[in-house]
Order: structure tokens, then sequence, then C-alpha cells
């Protein structure tokens, strides 16, 4: 038994233990260095920076807008499901209406059911008058019994409808609720993206700045927003009158921030601004880029003309009002206001006129 025992195992004293601890403190600093290594952000170039944050930008429009549209929807929806119950309460008072005439007119009969209706008449001081009450009694019950009967089948058709739009409000929500997430997924890649554009000279976050933030395409005139108006306005003119009004509207709203779901009057998302500005000349656009191109009449890029809205992106996820001279006024994205900017600085990609 003594040969199989394990020995006991001595503590390290004296220079063994100061060695020991030598070596396990090499060896995590080691670790915490190459560990350091790996979990190091990658060094980029104010061009790479700069595309980077296009690119969030870009993202973060496309997803705001799809929260856009969906929230729309789900409006829409909660108005159709009260409609639904309000309905449903009507035809459950008439039904209830209905019920208490019935229950009233079978308590009488049930008082006067010991007595045939012979007896009644015979024992009746007007037998005629009698038979005429009992055809009528007759013909009410069976008007009644029509009635429940219809608004039963309406009652029953409301409780489906009710419980689709419940179905589809919850599917709604969480679609909505899907969307907010990504949202703000999205806004925190474009804060450290922006943490990124910090370490920039000044001179370099100005130029990106002054271009809306895209990174295709150089200023033009007028690309900082600080624009001679009066020169747009007087040598291209507006096709009519709502269209002008919708030009007018978007240079007021010039150096207006920008803010995720706004729709003014004192700040925009891109959809947001344009929607403002036909609804102040009495025309109702829908609320997102990707049904806004479906507005109106389609029209080329050599046919614009000022109040046409613009278009960008493969995924149609940007749109500014054409104001003339191969500029438009749109809500580029936070951080950049309201502002002219030439139509050649993103990818465009059509262009509809509302009116």
């Amino acid at each position: 038994m003594a040969a199989h025992r394990k020995p006991k195992q001595r503590p390290l004293t004296g220079p063994a233990a100061r060695t020991a601890v030598t070596v396990a403190l090499a060896g995590a600093a080691s670790a915490t260095a190459f560990e350091g290594v790996g979990q190091a952000a990658p060094q980029l170039s104010p061009a790479q920076v700069k595309a980077k944050v296009d690119q969030l930008y870009q993202e973060a429009e496309v997803a705001t807008d799809k929260y856009n549209g969906t929230k729309e929807q789900t409006k829409a929806s909660e108005k159709s499901l009260r409609t639904l119950r309000d309905e449903a309460a009507r035809s459950t008072a008439r039904l209830n209406t209905a019920r208490s005439a019935l229950g009233s007119m079978a308590a009488a009969q049930y008082r006067n059911g010991a007595v045939s209706p012979s007896v009644q008449v015979f024992l009746s001081s007007d037998p005629a008058q009698y038979l005429d009450r009992a055809a009528y009694v007759e013909r009410a019950g069976d008007v009644q019994a029509t009635e429940v009967s219809g608004v039963q089948r309406q009652l029953g058709r409301l409780a489906q409808l009710r419980s689709e739009a419940h179905t589809k409000l919850g599917d709604l929500r969480l679609q909505q609720a899907g969307l907010k997430k990504q949202k703000a997924a999205v806004q925190s890649r474009i804060r450290s993206a922006q943490a990124l554009l910090a370490r920039l000279s000044a001179p370099e976050r100005a130029q990106y700045e002054s271009r809306g933030g895209s990174s295709d395409g150089s200023p033009g005139p007028h690309g900082s927003g600080a624009a001679d108006r009066s020169t747009v306005r007087d040598t291209v003119l507006a096709p009519n009158s709502r269209a002008a009004q919708a030009v007018a509207f978007a240079y007021g709203a010039l150096g207006k921030p920008y803010v995720w779901g706004a729709t003014g009057p004192s700040s925009f998302d891109c959809s947001g601004l344009t929607q403002a500005a036909y609804r102040s000349a009495g025309v109702s656009l829908p609320r997102t880029t990707y049904t806004q191109i479906n507005s109106g009449q389609r029209v080329s890029r050599s046919e614009l003309s000022p109040g046409d809205l613009v278009f960008f992106y493969s995924g149609v996820s940007h749109v500014g009002i054409y104001v003339g001279n191969g500029q438009m006024i749109h809500a580029p994205h936070p951080g950049a206001p309201v502002r002219l900017a030439p139509i050649d600085q993103m990818p465009f990609v059509g262009a509809a006129r509302p009116v």
C-alpha cells in the first residue's frame, strides 16, 4: 500500500518560489499581449472611414424607411380594429334589444299558454279582434326571429374580422419591434463610425460634411447648402403651382435638422421632407421612398423639372426634391441638416412627378 501512495507535494519556498512566480507573471503578460493584438480595432484610412460611415448611413436609412412603412400599416390596422369593435358593439346592442323583445313575448305566451287558442277565442269579448292580434303577434315573431338570425350572422362575421385584425396587428407589432432593434443596431454602428470620423482632421471632416456624407461625387456648386437660392428659382421655373409650392416649402426647410422618422415642421428625414413639402401643396404622398417613387408619373433624368422627386441607391432608400440646374434639396442624414446638393452626388435610380 505504501508503494502506491502518492508522495505529498511540498510548497515551494525560497528561490524556487520566486522563479515560479516570475514565470507565471511572464506567461500572463504574454497572453494579455497576444489577446490585445487579436482584439485591436483595425486602423482605417480617412477614405475608409468615410466609406464606412456612408455605408452605415445608407443601411440606417433603409431600416428607418421600412420602420416608417410598418408604422403606417400598424396605424391603419389599429383604425380598422377600432371600427370593427364599434360595429360589433352596435350589433351586440341590436341583438340584446331583439332578445329582450323576444323574452317579453315568450313570457306573455307562457302566461297564456295554459289556455288553448280555441278557448281564448271563445272567452274573448271580441273574437275577431283576438284573431287579428294573434296573426299580428305571429308575424311579429317571424320578423324578430329573422332579425335575430341576421344580427347573429353579422356578429359572427364581425368576430371573425376582429380576430383577423388582432392577428394582423400582432404580426405588425412584432415586425415593428424587430425593425426597432435593427434600427438601434445600425445607430450603434453609426456612433462607432462617427467616433472614427472624429479622428480625421478638421478640414477632412469639413469636406465630408460639405458633401452631405457621400463619397461618390464632388460637392459641386452649392453643395455645402450655402447656395444663392434666387439663382435656381429665377432661372428654372416649376411646371405648375403645386410643384412650385413644394419647392418653396423645401427652400424654407433648409438648415432644419435630420431626425429619424420626422415629418416636420421643425425636423425631417428624407421621405418626411418630401411628404411634408407636397402636403403643403395639398398633395398626399405615401410615407416611404419605395412607395413615393410610384406616386404620379415616372420621368427620366433628362426630363426633370422643379418639384420632381429624385431617388437614389438600388434599394430606392433616399429621396430629394429637384429644384433645377442639376440641384436638389434633401435631408441627408443625422448631423447633416436639410440642404441643397447636386443630384449626381449619389447614385441616381429614378424620378417621379407627383402632379
